[in-house]
């Protein structure tokens, strides 16, 4: 049955005179509430939510190279030549509306909640009683999750629980913001009522349907974020209660339910940590093992490096929520052909590959026996790197396909004999020389253009162990207990052994001063002090490599204040003066002009893909720089327009604008 879930009515006829309103939280569906002839029995609610996975839930964007690629605008991952404009000094600037300010996915589970309740409550709905309750729970986690999604990218929002009246008072004093930490405890208590009413082991076994480890998961993350968010602005505006708090006059007597800001932070730290246990103990003996071997023939098996870009991914015990890809449905992607015909031209940095330890469980820069860090040749990069890293960076010359041979596709590269620096196209380029596989799974047949079907992973349990291993850490101080014994079997499922297996070989061997490339030995422009805290950061970092989840952390780490006043150069491979500068002969052009392929030697032996043309009309020419502002996004003008008495003043709205931004369209940040 097709749902009308996406059509709206405008908002009152008064306020269209005065002002458009496409994006006002007054949208709401053209037809009921609660359609007659739905929602009645367990198929239809069935149906209704899963409906609404499709554009909550992440997944594999079609032209691109799906979740793998989207670390890449950060210190991980880069393209190859479109930097991130919140890099920029003045290219990201307030918008007249839009600006990511959507509260779509928000409207359409609070008018779907709204319907299944009003006819569960009138006993309309056939079915068994549990089945029906553990949808009504997905709806509860849907809106947590779209909710998040806002919280991150703006911090103070309206809590919005149900479907708003088509009534100008009512909506506007609807849009009032409430303190980021208020939004945060939202979101956890819909978690709750979703664990309340959801099935122990789900509505089936594929792990295709929400069920409770996954809300865990998901609530230690929600937790995590906000007490670490807490901590690392504590005393700046982002933050409520600080000075400067843009929110304190719109939230005039507010206090912090746990007394403190300290407190609040330990309140979230402390949900994280029990959600996540709770998961990391069920897990900790089933993680996907990686054998450390690349597969160049069939017979080639490694479950921890095909679980990534399986096209069923039931059977992988670290996968507890995964989305399905159906050639026969025409739901399909573009993640395989991506893996094996340049990333869609998305790399690995310098500072990821050099942040990551080798197989002795030592950084690059530390004395290793019976070898040393070379990175003249990515061979010499990859021999005795990390075994995760071993696996899912490409070497030249290695196979990119081998199964199916016979299929028809033409979208693939059966082998690459060194990386593609010098290709310009967005598709095929690489940036960095760096090139990752994760993802895929060596079949030619899913290499037809936009005719994949990979699964996408939406969560691990390892996440959950590495979220335990952070929030247990900062509320004791102590790597003792079950943080260490979590991340042994973080790093025995990675393929560790002997003394690698132990953190603390690691920990006595990291010198912070030269860690400096990696965010994640940031703190409001400081270099952590704390070894283990940053090995804890490190680990993640390297364990959900190209899983879309590194600018999320940057942000709650507060990992990007340095670059006020040093800029930040973006670097791939070792170009120049090693054997892979000979690769590329008399093709290289590293002038400086616009027609550069290359960046000079002059600036660095390591190429920088953003800094080829230094001419003035590169705005990155000086490397990535930063502003307070920019840890948020800025709500758009026609949003004050809209709550303002006289529509069209926003000093007069409910709603505040965020730290650093102004009110005026087109206005980059302040600070």
């Amino acid at each position: 049955m097709k749902m009308n879930i996406l059509k709206y009515i405008p908002l009152t006829a008064v306020a269209l005179a005065m002002v458009s309103c496409n994006d006002f939280l007054d949208k709401e569906p053209l037809s009921q509430a609660s359609p007659e002839g739905f929602y009645e029995n367990e198929i239809q609610l069935a149906a209704a939510t899963i409906r609404l996975y499709q554009d909550i839930l992440p997944g594999h964007k079609t032209w691109s190279y799906g979740m793998f690629g989207e670390d890449a605008g950060t210190d991980n991952q880069a393209t190859a030549n479109t930097p991130d404009d919140k890099y920029s000094k003045r290219n990201w600037r307030v918008p007249a509306k839009g600006g990511s300010y959507d509260w779509e996915n928000v409207r359409n589970v609070n008018y779907t909640l709204k319907a299944v309740m009003d006819k569960y409550e009138a006993k309309a709905i056939s079915g068994y009683d549990v089945n029906i309750k553990h949808y009504m729970g997905e709806l509860y986690f849907l809106r947590a999750f779209a909710y998040f999604d806002m919280l991150k990218k703006f911090g103070d929002l309206p809590i919005i629980d149900t479907p708003l009246p088509v009534d100008l008072t009512a909506l506007t004093e609807a849009s009032k913001r409430k303190p980021c930490n208020e939004v945060a405890r939202f979101i956890l208590s819909d978690l709750d009522k979703a664990l309340e009413l959801m099935l122990p082991k789900g509505i089936e076994s594929n792990r295709n349907r929400l069920w409770p480890d996954a809300v865990l998961v998901f609530k230690s993350r929600v937790a995590l974020f906000m007490g670490t968010w807490l901590q690392n602005f504590k005393g700046t505006p982002f933050v409520p209660l600080s000075d400067g708090w843009p929110g304190a006059k719109k939230n005039e007597g507010y206090a912090f339910p746990s007394g403190s800001i300290d407190a609040e932070a330990k309140f979230f730290l402390e949900t994280a940590a029990k959600a996540a246990e709770t998961v990391g103990d069920k897990y900790l003996s089933k993680l996907t093992k990686n054998t450390g071997v690349v597969p160049q023939k069939e017979a080639d098996k490694n479950d921890y490096f095909y679980m990534f870009g399986a096209v069923n991914m039931k059977d992988f015990n670290d996968i507890i929520l995964w989305r399905a890809y159906n050639e026969t449905l025409g739901v399909k992607n573009n993640v395989e052909v991506a893996v094996n015909h340049g990333n869609y031209g998305i790399g690995l940095t310098r500072g990821f590959v050099e942040g990551t330890l080798m197989k002795d469980g030592l950084p690059t820069y530390a004395t290793h026996n019976g070898f040393s860090y070379d990175d003249t040749n990515v061979m010499k990069v990859r021999a005795n790197t990390d075994p995760r890293l071993f696996i899912f960076m490409k070497e030249p010359g290695q196979k990119n396909v081998f199964k199916n041979m016979l299929a028809t596709t033409t979208h693939f590269v059966e082998k690459e004999e060194y990386p593609l620096i010098l290709d310009s196209s967005s598709d095929t380029g690489y940036g960095t020389g760096y090139a990752i596989r994760k993802g895929g799974t060596f079949d030619k047949a899913l290499c037809g253009n936009g005719d994949g079907y990979n699964g996408c992973i939406i969560f691990r349990a390892t996440e959950a162990l590495l979220n335990y291993m952070e929030a247990q850490y900062l509320l004791t101080g102590s790597a003792a207990g079950k943080v260490t014994s979590y991340w042994t079997a973080i790093r025995e499922a990675a393929g560790f052994t002997g003394a690698a297996l132990d953190p603390q070989t690691t920990i006595a061997a990291t010198q912070m001063a030269k860690e400096s490339l990696d965010w994640g030995a940031w703190t409001a422009g400081q270099l952590l002090t704390d070894v283990t805290l940053y090995n804890i950061r490190r680990e993640r970092r390297t364990e959900l490599m190209a899983e879309g989840l590194r600018w999320m952390d940057l942000l709650r780490w507060r990992a990007l204040d340095q670059m006020i006043t040093t800029n930040y150069h973006i670097e791939g491979f070792h170009l120049w003066g090693t054997e892979m500068e000979g690769w590329y002969g008399s093709g290289l052009k590293a002038d400086g002009s616009n027609k550069a392929n290359v960046s000079s030697k002059t600036l660095s032996e390591y190429i920088r893909p953003y800094e080829k043309n230094m001419t003035n009309t590169n705005e990155f020419k000086d490397g990535y720089t930063w502003h307070m502002a920019h840890y948020l996004y800025p709500l758009p003008v026609d949003q004050f327009k809209l709550t303002a008495t006289d529509f069209k003043t926003p000093e007069q709205s409910v709603l505040y604008q965020n730290p650093y931004w102004g009110t005026t369209a087109d206005e980059p940040a302040q600070k």
